[in-house]
């Protein structure tokens, strides 16, 4: 119970890997904002509308606090909304889990300009200013923080990623991270990137059906596949992610700084 007093804001939090990171900060005594898009980025595929609320109800039958949010974290205005909403309700922001992003399966010759630009938007251009805006908030309070900002082993040359685009903007999170671990060090701030390897999400899912059609082979199929090249042999859950958010966001991790972790089974082993 490293977390009792402090609030964590999610970003990202109906989806897979957000939910379970949420569900485990309150588990370890966090009061938890969770945020989203419910609508989708101009034609990625929305979320239930109902997950938010759903969620709330169930860390606050934990015993914990939480609110939930919608804003689009591609709009600058929306963030200090957001930021300044958390503190109204929660009192602080002292763990920001930095995780939104979109992605779908495109050839390396298929990818348009609007999607490259899309994918950016959300998953690089997003993610920096709302961690921008969020450590302005911890600055302000004194007290130090953690920033862990979701990644992708995509950004360290992973064969099998969704698309170039992805791995670009994910690459682009191992880079700011890097520079915001130099910068916020000083405020007792620290900043860390975790690249998960293929996780069983409805992100992932959704990738992996449309490869199934692409390569018109079952999904079933894709799956083992995919399983045989994991020197440890299965997909990450969702909670594995989650697991390591926590240890990173607690004193446990208290002289972690300016790090990249992959958690994908071995996958990529640097």
């Amino acid at each position: 119970m490293q977390l009792v007093g402090k609030t964590a804001l999610v970003t990202g939090a109906a989806g897979g890997i957000g939910r379970a990171t949420a569900h485990a900060l309150a588990n370890d005594g966090a009061n938890v904002a969770l945020v989203d898009n419910l609508q989708g980025y101009d034609g990625a595929r929305p979320v239930d509308a109902d997950s938010l609320a759903v969620i709330r109800k169930e860390i606050e039958a934990t015993g914990r606090q939480a609110i939930d949010l919608v804003v689009d974290l591609t709009e600058p205005g929306a963030l200090g909304a957001m930021v300044e909403e958390t503190v109204r309700q929660l009192g602080s922001i002292d763990v920001l889990f930095n995780n939104a992003a979109i992605t779908w399966q495109r050839d390396f010759f298929d990818v348009t300009e609007d999607e490259w630009d899309l994918m950016h938007r959300v998953n690089a251009r997003a993610a920096f200013f709302c961690m921008q805006r969020v450590a302005r908030q911890m600055v302000d309070q004194g007290n130090g923080g953690s920033i862990i900002n979701i990644a992708s082993i995509a950004a360290k040359g992973f064969r099998e990623t969704s698309n170039a685009a992805y791995a670009a903007s994910k690459g682009a999170v191992v880079a700011m991270s890097l520079t915001a671990a130099h910068a916020l060090g000083q405020h007792s701030i620290r900043v860390n990137a975790i690249c998960p390897g293929v996780t069983r999400t409805p992100m992932m899912l959704g990738v992996f059906a449309e490869r199934s059609v692409e390569r018109e082979v079952p999904f079933s199929e894709l799956e083992t596949q995919l399983n045989e090249m994991i020197p440890l042999g299965r997909f990450n859950e969702a909670e594995d992610i989650a697991a390591f958010a926590v240890f990173l966001a607690g004193t446990n991790g208290r002289n972690i700084t300016g790090q990249s972790i992959n958690v994908d089974g071995g996958l990529v082993m640097h």
